[in-house]
């Protein structure tokens, strides 16, 4: 286990949930986040650093100031932000973390892990979904990822770069947020719990591979702390589960009492569901760094649910 890790976007839901799991492990944490995302969970860090991701030179000092043996890179635009400003998006999410990169590689010799997205692929994949599938993505934020994959790649095999990605299906988490219409997995447990309602925007049977947020929490602590001599890939594709819309509601019809389920597909939000894989194959996750998911759609139910109950008490 190493002494010291850096987080960028370590002040976010998965930030945050990553640096605790590492603090439980006997590690300290150096949060980088923007200004004002700093809060009470904030106070156990090692360091936590106010930054844009952008400002490089503060970022390549704060790396030169705490020495860290890793880096997680989490700071991200997401997906309905980077379509709303492309511009921005590329500055953020590939400019930026390449240039981070770059430091790192200058400075540290500890892995440069950077979470990544099956968004990353096009339409028209194979299911499951292969390991070596074309990455052509039809929307910015997938084309900011693949190039920092890319760049990630090049650095290691040209220099020795210790970059490891993992590429993510769709997370079920509390904390998805509300704009994101292709995260209507998660908002429908918030809505049986707040309303007893949900109208999902897609057809009964639309659905893809899932994960649950703390198998993705897991999963960045056990990806950094691998062995490096075992890891055959630079990038990994994880999956937990395939749950349908349908599968959902009935869920939720069982365990929350009165809850009322509609359907109103929406074209757009349909259509890229169902161009996103129902499997994906992460047997090399298994193979290389003995990762398993511990949660099947049954039981992230039953946390997802206990855990919205609780903060809406």
């Amino acid at each position: 286990m190493f002494d010291k890790v850096l987080i960028t976007g370590g002040n976010g839901n998965l930030g945050r949930l990553v640096a605790e799991l590492f603090e439980a492990c006997g590690t300290r944490v150096v949060s980088v986040d923007l200004p004002g995302t700093e809060g009470p969970h904030s106070a156990a860090r090692d360091a936590v650093i106010a930054a844009d991701i952008r400002d490089t030179p503060k970022i390549e000092a704060v790396i030169r100031e705490h020495e860290p043996q890793a880096i997680l890179h989490l700071a991200s635009l997401l997906s309905g932000s980077s379509e709303a400003n492309p511009e921005r998006a590329w500055q953020v999410n590939a400019t930026a973390s390449i240039d981070l990169m770059r430091v790192a590689a200058a400075q540290t010799d500890g892995p440069f892990v950077f979470a990544s997205t099956i968004a990353t692929y096009g339409p028209g994949l194979p299911d499951p979904l292969p390991p070596d599938a074309p990455q052509w993505p039809e929307n910015i934020y997938g084309a900011t990822k693949v190039a920092v994959e890319r760049m990630g790649v090049y650095l290691k095999r040209k220099h020795g770069f210790d970059f490891r990605c993992l590429r993510f299906p769709m997370v079920l988490s509390p904390f998805a947020p509300p704009g994101a219409v292709t995260a209507y997995p998660s908002h429908a447990f918030r809505a049986a719990i707040e309303s007893g309602r949900f109208t999902f925007p897609v057809s009964p049977d639309t659905g893809m591979s899932n994960l649950f947020l703390d198998d993705v929490v897991d999963s960045l602590l056990a990806i950094t702390v691998a062995e490096r001599a075992r890891l055959t890939e630079p990038a990994y594709n994880l999956h937990g589960y395939y749950v349908s819309a349908r599968e959902i509601a009935e869920t939720l019809e069982t365990r929350v009492q009165g809850f009322e389920a509609r359907f109103e597909p929406d074209p757009v939000v349909d259509d890229l569901v169902r161009l996103w894989p129902d499997r994906i194959d992460s047997a090399a996750a298994k193979t290389d760094w003995d990762w398993t998911p511990r949660f099947d759609f049954s039981t992230s139910a039953e946390a997802l649910l206990d855990r919205i109950g609780r903060d809406s008490r």
